[in-house]
């Protein structure tokens, strides 16, 4: 059986993709940081969809989720966002995301 792996934000994000090039593609448990930076071109092993809110423009959470799904499309979805009134940042509305 395959599972699905869905991070609910982006620092849950970085922590799983960093273990996952830790453990040479595998998820254990772990302790310690992190100072992966992701970014498009990234290749992601671990999450297979996020659940996040809509970031600040120009920030470095932008580009993770650029990442993750596409330029395009998340510029396509904060224009909706926008449109429909939707709010922003840490305490606004979320959108999900998936390969």
């Amino acid at each position: 059986m395959v599972k699905k792996i869905i991070a609910v934000g982006t620092t849950s994000m970085r922590t799983l993709e960093s273990i996952t090039q830790k453990f040479d593609g595998e998820i254990k448990a772990d302790d310690g940081w992190t100072d992966i930076f992701i970014s498009p071109g990234f290749e992601f092993k671990a999450c297979d969809a996020l659940i996040t809110n809509f970031h600040l423009p120009k920030s470095t959470l932008v580009m993770l989720v650029s990442a993750f799904s596409s330029r395009e499309h998340i510029i396509n979805a904060y224009n909706h966002a926008v449109e429909e009134k939707y709010r922003f940042f840490s305490f606004g509305d979320a959108m999900f995301l998936q390969k």
